[in-house]
């Protein structure tokens, strides 16, 4: 890092950038080591100074209105302040959607498969993981520790749990393993609710986090023809592990519901800080929408909303 940091310091390259080069050497895919490559080469800054100086440009005429208002770009400002602003917002939701995207490259996402003993979760994760990593017989509550697996789907990073099934229990060691259950869908990015179909009781006996994204699988459908799921909450997959039937729009849905929907090319491997910058901006220029024909305070929105890119 000695020659990324001096090139730092010496203005040739900015912190995103510098931060990019960490991100390359860290990229656990391909499409994560493009989007790093791409964000070396400043296209993510190159984006944002686009967008600020847009917004500077905007508070430049917002404020020559309050200081000239007799002058006859007062009204030219007032027709076009609004438009202008909806455009800026919209750049701004696309840079913050593709760097939530790259967000998903970078850091991965924590799926937790979760559900009663034997409806087929260690086999879903065999079936996923194209291997047979989780001991799976008819045995219930054969497994008794989480069980983790790394995956990739079109690129993007999964860390696959799975987990005890969750039921009430006087062994110790399952009763240990399901209270570890609990506390991995308390950290999950997604859950998969495993269901057996031809089981009469579909319910999950453990609530779901709220932070975290779920989708309900309901597996071992190749012994119930015509199974037909009930509808609920949360989006639906029927599979089976055993034949692989429904796996290819499981794969899809995961990626759906953790927020996937480009490709790797045109994503930003954003970290925590620049998510949390980009929110505070859309935040501001949300405040400056709202505030109609109050000129001071539209300005000073337009003001603080760079302010917090720049953080």
């Amino acid at each position: 890092g000695e020659f990324t940091r001096r090139a730092f310091l010496n203005g040739r390259i900015d912190l995103a950038q510098a931060e990019a080069v960490a991100d390359l050497i860290d990229a656990a895919s391909t499409e994560a080591a493009g989007s790093a490559l791409r964000s070396l080469t400043g296209e993510f800054s190159a984006a944002i100074e686009r967008l600020v100086a847009q917004l500077i440009e905007l508070r430049a005429l917002t404020e020559a209105t309050l200081d000239f208002p007799e002058e006859e770009v007062d009204s030219l400002h007032r027709d076009d302040a609004a438009a202008r602003l909806a455009r800026l917002r919209s750049a701004l939701d696309e840079i913050l959607a593709r760097s939530r995207e790259g967000s998903l490259l970078r850091t991965g996402i924590h799926v937790v498969l979760a559900g009663r003993p034997n409806v087929g979760k260690s086999s879903l994760l065999n079936r996923l993981a194209g291997a047979e990593r989780a001991i799976v017989t008819p045995i219930p509550g054969t497994t008794r520790d989480a069980l983790r697996e790394s995956i990739q789907i079109e690129g993007v990073p999964l860390n696959l749990v799975d987990t005890a099934g969750l039921r009430e229990s006087r062994d110790e060691v399952e009763r240990l393993g399901i209270e570890r259950a609990r506390r991995e869908l308390a950290g999950a990015d997604l859950v998969l609710a495993v269901h057996d179909a031809s089981a009469s009781d579909h319910s999950l006996p453990a609530a779901t986090p709220a932070a975290a994204a779920r989708i309900d699988i309901f597996n071992k459908v190749d012994v119930v023809p015509g199974f037909r799921a009930p509808a609920g909450e949360f989006p639906v997959v029927c599979v089976s592990a055993l034949t692989g039937t429904g796996i290819e729009g499981l794969r899809r849905a995961i990626l759906d519901a953790a927020g996937w929907k480009a490709h790797g090319e045109s994503v930003f491997l954003a970290r925590e800080r620049h998510l949390r910058a980009l929110q505070a901006a859309r935040a501001h220029l949300a405040a400056a929408a709202m505030q109609g024909r109050q000129w001071e305070l539209f300005a000073e929105e337009l003001r603080l909303a760079p302010r917090a890119l720049a953080a």
